[in-house]
């Protein structure tokens, strides 16, 4: 598929160009006409450039891309490195951050909502079309030790129960990947049992103890694996291209 086209079919199925961002989405550097072969992965650090030059992609496909507003304009050290790599292999690089967070079936969220049995996942923010935290039903209701043993098992990852404060049961839960914790003041006035994110700040153990929600940091990038990963897949089915996803881990 030409790289433009391929631009194109991502932008429509995202709706990329009616959500306001923090950083350019789409082709964010041109390499070659023709894509045959892509990689996907959460970030583009040198890492998956790297894993990428050595498979022969044509492109990368990744949540957290590049040039995001308040950093630097320079192109010096690591940004150079970066850049350098990808167009002296000709490699496109495609980035999609906030339309894959609020994709409603193959987004960030939706795929965490749909890992956990959440049933009628809807927007936390009502009225508000680039609503990004969701929240949803839980089929059995759940404690927070299962909960956490859930998160665990799913996202293969070491999961922080930051704060136990909320009812014996889980029932309703809201939820937003990555950076979403500053939702849980959201969550608390939805009247909901539990809130999961990937980060936490200082205040969230405090606003979860005293509106008496159970709050989970399930790591940043451990929550946000699976949005990338089924936007691969859609193009391996649907266009038939060749997709990898690679996980370059972090700890964060």
């Amino acid at each position: 598929m030409n790289n433009l086209e391929l631009e194109q079919q991502l932008n429509t199925l995202l709706n990329s160009h009616a959500i306001k961002d923090y950083c350019p989405n789409g082709l964010q550097v041109e390499g070659r006409a023709q894509v045959r072969k892509v990689i996907t992965g959460v970030t583009a650090s040198q890492a998956l450039i790297d894993k990428a030059i050595a498979a022969n992609a044509d492109a990368i496909l990744v949540h957290h891309g590049y040039f995001w507003k308040g950093e630097s304009e320079v192109v010096v050290g690591m940004k150079r490195r970066r850049l350098k790599a990808l167009l002296s292999h000709d490699i496109n690089l495609y980035a999609y951050h906030l339309p894959l967070d609020i994709a409603p079936t193959i987004g960030n969220n939706a795929q965490l909502g749909a890992m956990l049995g959440l049933s009628q996942l809807q927007a936390m923010e009502l009225g508000n079309a680039q609503s990004i935290p969701m929240w949803g039903e839980l089929a059995q209701p759940l404690t927070a030790q299962q909960l956490t043993e859930q998160l665990a098992h799913h996202l293969g990852s070491k999961i922080v129960t930051v704060c136990e404060s909320g009812p014996a049961l889980i029932r309703r839960v809201g939820l937003c990947t990555g950076g979403g914790q500053g939702y849980i003041n959201l969550a608390a006035d939805l009247g909901l049992d539990a809130f999961i994110s990937g980060e936490i700040s200082e205040q969230t153990v405090h606003v979860a103890r005293e509106c008496g929600l159970h709050f989970f940091a399930a790591g940043h990038h451990a929550t946000e694996r699976y949005g990338v990963k089924a936007l691969g897949e859609w193009l391996a089915r649907t266009h038939n291209m060749s997709v990898e996803f690679i996980d370059i881990d972090s700890p964060a």
